[in-house]
């Protein structure tokens, strides 16, 4: 049996920091037991050869004796005002009728949102919109879904 490493395959790790996580002090058994695993982690990306992405938003998190080891970073920002619009305007499917008061330039302007957060917002708004049988987006529910979402990412607005 062959392994990845004779496969041609790019190794992909989403949320990353959750398993390239920064060492710790030893205080107990389960710190030491997580230090090997990164420390074999390591080791073993080392010793790969082919591609290994890791993905995360919490760079800070990650070991620095990864972060050393990267070739590249590449940080992806919040889209802009022009690219959130984009994002809205085709996240909607199409069974579902938008309110006319509701205006994209607005929304997208206002809410400083990521592409994950505005796909979050357009699932919730779909599914409540299909359990209801309104097949009609109204603002009111748009401005609700956004709110959820600022909630769940622990801002105000």
């Amino acid at each position: 049996m062959t392994g990845p490493e004779n496969q041609n395959w790019i190794l992909f790790f989403d949320e990353a920091d959750a398993l390239f996580g920064k060492r710790t002090e030893i205080r107990d058994a389960h710190d030491k037991y997580a230090n090997q695993e990164v420390a074999y982690l390591l080791q073993r990306v080392e010793s790969y050869n082919g591609l290994v992405i890791l993905a995360s938003n919490q760079r800070a998190n990650i070991d620095d004796a990864f972060v050393r080891r990267l070739h590249a970073i590449i940080q992806f920002p919040i889209p802009r005002p022009e690219e959130r619009y984009a994002i809205w305007r085709k996240t909607f499917p199409l069974q579902i009728a938008i309110a006319d008061d509701i205006d994209w330039h607005h929304i997208s302007a206002r809410h400083e949102l990521s592409g994950a957060s505005i796909l979050n917002v357009t699932h919730f708004c779909a599914v409540e919109v299909l359990a209801n049988q309104s097949l009609r987006l109204e603002l009111k529910d748009l401005e609700a879904a956004i709110q959820r979402e600022y909630v769940k990412k622990g801002k105000i607005i």
